[in-house]
């Protein structure tokens, strides 16, 4: 479609696993459509390495705005991560209405998207601007899964209608077009509805209703077919919701020398073999979980690739080398059939290595549909965010994990890791995970090829 007019505002928040799938989402939209875009990049301080680097390698189609820096001079010391973000949009607000207003003049825009956590983009002072005097339509970017948007649609019932501690309670909630949740494994800011990261999910959860004119979702029918069904129900109030994942970064501009090391190694490994372990870019665990880790890969004599960083629980005069945190000799007693890299390996091209069997991951969601399109089956570990509702997801509904048992000490111990890893790569159960997996590539390929929602988009921007 020649149309070199057509031009999409975009507003991410910080981070890099919500700024990649956007990224990945206005591709497509070039590729497919011929569409072009903008980001405008609300920050509280400079980018970091990684994102510079990242918006270095864009198309000349897709541009960017980096928005005047936020301050929080005004900050006791003891705000959470989410609220920060929060707080980082709202107080962004007026930039990104005179960043887009003074471009209206030299694009015309067909869209405005913004990011999950970007919402309060949506105020009615920005909305006057876009939607009514630009007639820019507004939509919300949700970069999860299908899944955590029913729960947070759910979340303002909820809190009306529950007492205590969602955690506490015996029974699992039963979600709209999902498998029942425990408490426990609602996002981490719904574990203690006292604290202003809760305040402000539920301040989410109430906006996403709102969204304008629909919500786009990182996730496709075949993964969850009953979150979508119950989604895409039509209801007064409620937004369109349009599945156009899954959206995944396969390619990596940097460290070059891990990467080379990691493929290389690979290359020599036996097809299907190696079961790759990562957190993903911020996931750390604790030197004794480190350990447990560890020496409970070694007792599974499998092959595997692993991902280290320092532990979360390191002191400010600790070594900064992530191996050193190993029990001793670990790495030469496995030298054999493993290999370990600190910080950092080419994930995406990890998991499309013939070699690799399976994927110990944290369930992160760029992680998981990487895996998902890549047919690696899981061994699910989270650790934070939406983490553990992914892990339900994958381990109980679509069933291509397997989830460790956490002790009453709080750590997975070794005995639990060698028989999880062995019963995933080498067990029945695992052949039936693995095969599991397999089909879901399919259905995922399918999606990546046909992509009906980003197409339904696309017709309503361009008319």
């Amino acid at each position: 479609m020649e149309n070199s007019a057509l031009h999409i505002a975009v507003v991410p928040t910080p981070g890099m696993g919500h700024l990649i799938p956007l990224v990945e989402f206005a591709k497509k939209l070039l590729h497919r459509h011929n569409f072009s875009a903008t980001f405008f990049l609300p920050n509280n301080g400079p980018l970091s390495h990684a994102q510079r680097s990242f918006l270095f390698t864009l198309p000349p189609a897709i541009e960017y705005v980096i928005l005047p820096s936020i301050t929080f001079d005004d900050d006791p010391g003891n705000v959470k991560p989410e609220t920060r973000i929060g707080l980082t949009i709202t107080r962004s607000v007026p930039l990104i209405r005179d960043a887009v207003g003074s471009l209206n003049g030299t694009k015309k825009f067909n869209a405005f998207v913004v990011d999950m956590f970007a919402v309060d983009a949506f105020d009615e002072e920005v909305l006057v601007c876009y939607g009514y005097e630009f007639k820019i339509p507004p939509y919300l970017f949700f970069p999860s899964s299908a899944m955590t948007l029913s729960v947070f649609f759910h979340l303002p019932k909820l809190d009306k209608t529950v007492s205590g501690e969602y955690r506490d309670l015996p029974e699992k909630f039963k979600i709209p077009g999902c498998i029942p949740l425990h408490g426990s494994d609602f996002f981490e800011p719904a574990q203690d509805r006292k604290n202003d990261a809760y305040r402000w999910i539920l301040h989410l959860s109430e906006k996403f209703r709102t969204a304008p004119a629909g919500i786009i979702v990182n996730s496709f029918k075949e993964l969850e077919p009953g979150a979508f069904e119950a989604l895409q129900k039509k209801e007064k109030g409620k937004p369109d919701i349009y599945a156009i994942g899954p959206l995944i970064q396969m390619g990596s501009n940097s460290e070059v020398q891990n990467s080379s090391v990691c493929l290389n190694w690979l290359d020599e490994q036996p097809i299907s073999s190696v079961l790759f372990v990562s957190f993903g870019s911020g996931g750390t665990l604790s030197h004794a979980q480190i350990t447990e880790l560890a020496l409970g890969l070694e007792m599974s004599e499998q092959r595997f690739l692993w991902v280290i960083r320092c532990p979360s629980d390191r002191s400010p005069s600790g070594p900064d080398d992530p191996l050193s945190y190993l029990p001793e000799k670990f790495v030469d007693r496995t030298k054999d059939r493993g290999l370990v890299v600190p910080v950092w390996a080419p994930q995406a091209q990890i998991l499309a290595h013939g070699s690799t069997c399976a994927f110990l991951s944290h369930c992160g969601w760029n992680s998981t549909l990487e895996s998902v399109v890549s047919g690696v089956a899981l061994i699910a570990w989270p650790l934070v965010a939406e983490q553990k509702m992914n892990a339900v997801l994958l381990h109980e509904d679509v069933k291509v994990a397997l989830r460790p048992k956490v002790g009453e000490n709080g750590l997975v111990g070794r005995v639990e890791v060698c028989w999880v890893v062995q019963a995933l790569m080498e067990g029945e159960e695992g052949k039936g995970i693995r095969s599991r997996m397999r089909a879901l590539r399919e259905g995922a390929a399918r999606a990546l090829t046909s992509s009906p929602g980003l197409d339904d988009l696309a017709k309503k921007w361009i008319n």
